[in-house]
């Protein structure tokens, strides 16, 4: 496609953040058009704003103070001449009233027309307007009732399990799957509490969760000139807590008739609201008996871009972004729904910052490397560099790395091999969780739905895992590299000269020698260091602890890394990460400290409900407090039965990974 002239030298104001804002500015600027980015306090030298033409700041780090500010956006659109205005996803993309401001100041909203993103916006309304257009839908209560009691008896007529969803969002926010009566209240609360957090709208709606699902959505495309297209499906079955994990297009098993029907649906539903531009209709599929043309059921339409929106990019050869801005400046779709075709198979996984061992919690901090493979096949979208920190104001992507192949194993080879191949040091990953994934025979054979990730956590290494001794060994050579950086290392040698004479003096065999470390936080002090002498002068470590004794010709090094922080090294293994550092014993954070009887926050985040008071008598799993992190609400509760007896934070306040929130006397028994 020729860049017209009406779009030459045009400014395009991305109202987004991180990966997708840097996806953006890539295709504006191939189009020719010039990038204005908006940011926030805590963005400031983000990689989107260092990569935009010119960028304004719009507000402190809350989303509601800065990217969900539209009088902040529309301001710097005037000031700066924008001629269109990108939402990306997520924060405003999905906002009517943002899409009305874009209009009445005079600049193009690259999305739908407000009256779509209305009609869709709300689900228990786009259910009723698509199953009035022939849509099937699951069933459901639908209406405008928002009493507690009343939802709890409506989830009870439906049956459990029952899924609560927010009225007025997506993303999993403010989604919760219930299983039983007892069960409720307390999920409605949160799912409530996360929606108005989210989108400012509380409201909920409750369906039937289908057994053996399977999500698959369809990509449509529609233009100001009355032509509607769907380029074809993806499969995101693969979800934690309603959070896409791993899309791929097209759809695994999918019968060329199913593919035709839900087409047509998707475009139905489109035609349905007069939409424009880029749109995901979303489908929940009961995959019980196969993928059959009677067996799927509309979920919502997406009015903006998906996060997943590469896939069908690589299997089409398509450039999503620029459509989308062509469409906004007026021009036709340059192709029908005969004009597009399959080729091959892509897969995209979403790096995120977060500890599959320990529940998924986020992760924050420095990113002291990242190294993500771009080979033939590969793609990588990613709104961060080295040095970067990852915020624990928003979403925990670090990420999106998506392969190409002619058939489906060889893009999932190709992912997986990329995955084991990726360097990220600092905040921890689900890297080694995602390539277990794609090498999961289950998943590789077709047999998975949405609950195939909970169903298979301790295949995944998404449980605590024992130390990976190779890598303490490999910790502790980099420690005494650094410690004897101004000793001289033989040639060939892998550890410094063991005759240092800070060391002391020992006569005959292998040297030895004691250190006091810490692994992952975790203090060790029976570490035993030996060199070990060879006949060709070098010399090499062997690492005695209560973890067994790791010697080098005992594992392989290769595909290893390290990098080095203030306060030790990190090694990746196996794309798994383990901090090991010197053990300080002058060093003691008292802010931390829990006294062995209290409940830690668990990341750093937003205290946003404190359910306990000094005094109470609380029970074993009792829920004592919730925090907030990357727009996601985790859930504080007691590992035994007792009495609380101090609280350390108070709601609305910010708190610290390991700060103590809450004291617990264990009850006498």
């Amino acid at each position: 496609m020729t860049s017209p002239t009406i779009m030459t030298n045009a400014a395009v104001l991305i109202a987004n953040r991180g990966e997708i804002a840097c996806r953006i500015i890539r295709t504006a600027r191939c189009m020719g058009l010039r990038t204005i980015a908006v940011y926030s306090e805590a963005d400031a030298g983000s990689l989107f704003v260092r990569m935009a033409d010119e960028a304004h700041c719009i507000g402190p780090a809350p989303a509601r103070e800065s990217y969900l500010n539209i009088s902040a956006i529309i301001d710097v659109a005037r000031r700066t001449g924008a001629a269109f205005v990108h939402p990306g996803y997520g924060f405003l993309s999905e906002r009517a009233e943002f899409a009305e401001a874009c209009a009445a100041a005079g600049v193009t909203f690259v999305g739908p027309p407000a009256s779509a993103i209305r009609a869709m916006g709300l689900k228990d309304a786009a259910k009723a307007l698509v199953a009035a257009a022939g849509v099937p839908v699951v069933p459901g209560y639908h209406g405008e009732r928002q009493e507690p009691d009343f939802l709890g008896e409506k989830a009870a007529e439906i049956g459990y399990p029952v899924l609560i969803k927010a009225v007025a969002g997506g993303g999993g926010k403010g989604m919760k799957r219930v299983d039983a009566p007892a069960d409720f209240a307390g999920a409605l609360e949160s799912a409530q509490r996360e929606a108005a957090g989210a989108f400012g709208d509380p409201r909920v709606l409750i369906e039937k969760y289908v057994l053996a699902p399977r999500h698959i959505e369809i990509q449509v495309f529609a233009d100001t000139h009355g032509h509607v297209v769907h380029l074809f499906e993806r499969d995101c079955s693969l979800q934690r807590r309603h959070q896409k994990v791993i899309e791929e297009a097209p759809a695994p098993g999918m019968p060329p008739e199913t593919r035709q029907a839900m087409g047509d649906a998707a475009v139905q539903a489109a035609r349905a609201v007069g939409y424009v531009g880029a749109g995901t209709v979303e489908f929940i599929v009961d995959a019980s008996e196969g993928l059959k043309p009677d067996r799927f059921y509309f979920m919502e339409m997406n009015t903006r871009l998906q996060v997943e929106h590469p896939v069908t990019e690589a299997i089409t050869g398509l450039d999503l972004v620029e459509l989308q801005l062509r469409v906004a400046a007026g021009e036709a779709l340059p192709f029908d729904q005969g004009g597009v075709a399959i080729n091959g198979h892509a897969v995209e996984a979403r790096v995120y910052a977060e500890d599959p061992e320990k529940g998924f919690l986020p992760s924050t901090g420095h990113l002291w490397a990242l190294r993500l493979p771009t080979d033939d096949g590969l793609r990588v979208d990613t709104g961060v560099e080295a040095g970067d920190e990852v915020s624990p104001f928003y979403d925990p992507m670090i990420a999106k790395v998506i392969a190409h192949g002619a058939t489906r194993d060889e893009a999932l080879d190709r992912l997986a091999g990329a995955l084991g191949r990726s360097v990220i040091a600092g905040p921890r990953t689900n890297l080694a969780f995602l390539k277990k994934l794609c090498e999961a025979p289950a998943f590789r054979a077709g047999h998975f739905d949405t609950g195939f990730i909970e169903r298979n956590l301790d295949s995944l290494g998404a449980v605590p895992q024992p130390v990976d001794a190779e890598a303490v060994r490999r910790g502790v050579l980099a420690l005494l590299a650094d410690h004897h950086d101004d000793t001289a290392r033989k040639p060939g040698s892998e550890a410094p000269s063991p005759w240092d004479a800070r060391d002391a003096f020992q006569l005959m065999g292998p040297r030895r020698q004691g250190l006091s470390i810490t692994v992952d936080g975790e203090r060790i002090d029976d570490i035993g260091i030996e060199w070990l002498p060879a006949a060709d002068q070098t010399s090499a470590i062997a690492v005695h602890w209560a973890g067994g004794t790791t010697r080098p010709a005992e594992t392989g090094t290769d595909g290893t890394a390290l990098a080095a922080t203030p306060d030790g090294v990190l090694v990746i293994r196996d794309a798994r990460q383990t901090r090991v550092g010197l053990h300080d014993p002058f060093s003691v954070d008292l802010d931390h400290l829990t006294g062995g009887s209290g409940i830690a926050a668990p990341m750093h985040g937003k205290l946003v409900a404190m359910l306990v008071v000094p005094g109470d008598t609380v029970k074993k799993g009792q829920r004592l407090a919730v925090v907030e992190a990357m727009k996601m609400e985790h859930v504080l509760t007691s590992s035994f039965d007792g009495t609380v007896t101090a609280i350390h934070a108070a709601p609305g306040e910010q708190v610290a990974e390991g700060a103590s929130l809450i004291l617990l006397e264990p009850l006498e028994t």
